[in-house]
């Protein structure tokens, strides 16, 4: 219920967040994101390789072309399906076709607060470095901005779990080999990451080419593409590796203030789909 009454006063709060400028993070962001999110995978805005609209997610952190781009990957019936990270697990998009058809598995290092048991989504907690699943499970492994974190310092926003301060900068790698060890033949893995300047910044990490190749090279794919996708002044768009090479993370956690082009969060996106 108080999630409700949040998601409620956000709504109403919607208004002011436009009058204001969209300031990321303020009151009315959750909703103006959502909404975006849900019209890009109901219009296929990712579908087929097409340019984004102009002014696309002004002001939106990386969700906004992620959860769209994931759902564009998607067959109409996806089968199985592990959500490696939870970054998925919110009603406006376990509700969308085609996930709300899948038979959902979703994999995080603790419980959060919301969970959605009631619609049969399964729920695991543990390391993705070393599940608990038998080989060739899963037709689809979907990890949307998860990896980055792995290795990393995850007790400031995940777990309370001390074990999980680490500082290894390739730690996320045997989670690429687990997600392979899951699929079965022909299934997919869909991996975003932050893409651009390379660097660790403790809780996560910033992906570059080379990094990013690191995760093709440990997956050992049949095939594979990568879809790269920046945040400009006038919002997300398509781009080359090259045009996003030196982007920077605005880390709201971190941060006094916004940059002027009012970056929530990643600048550049990796977007990859491996094929076991």
């Amino acid at each position: 219920m108080l999630f409700e009454i949040k998601e409620y006063m956000d709504v109403l709060a919607t208004p002011i967040y436009l009058a204001n400028g969209r300031k990321p993070w303020s009151p009315g962001y959750y909703t103006a994101k959502r909404r975006t999110i849900c019209s890009a995978i109901d219009e296929g805005l990712f579908s087929g390789g097409s340019e984004l609209p102009s002014s696309f997610g002004r002001h939106i952190d990386e969700r906004v072309v992620e959860c769209p781009w994931v759902f564009a990957q998607l067959a109409e019936t996806p089968g199985r399906v592990l959500d490696a990270g939870s970054a998925l697990n919110h009603l406006f998009l376990l509700d969308r076709p085609p996930l709300k058809d899948a038979h959902l598995t979703i994999m995080t290092l603790a419980p959060e607060r919301r969970c959605f048991w009631n619609r049969s989504i399964s729920y695991v907690f543990g390391d993705l470095r070393k599940t608990y699943f038998a080989d060739a499970v899963f037709d689809v492994v979907i990890s949307v901005s998860t990896i980055e974190h792995i290795g990393l310092d995850n007790t400031m926003l995940y777990t309370g779990d001390v074990s999980k301060k680490e500082s290894d900068a390739l730690g996320f790698l045997p989670a690429i080999t687990e997600f392979r060890r899951l699929l079965k033949p022909g299934g997919i893995c869909l991996i975003t990451v932050p893409f651009g300047r390379r660097g660790v910044h403790g809780w996560y990490q910033v992906f570059d080419q080379e990094l990013a190749m690191k995760v093709v090279e440990a997956f050992r794919p049949s095939d594979y593409s990568i879809d790269y996708f920046g945040y400009f002044p006038d919002g997300w768009r398509r781009a080359s590796s090259c045009e996003i090479a030196d982007a920077a993370f605005f880390d709201v956690h971190d941060a006094r203030d916004f940059a002027p082009d009012f970056a929530a969060g990643a600048r550049g996106v990796a977007c990859m789909k491996l094929i076991a």
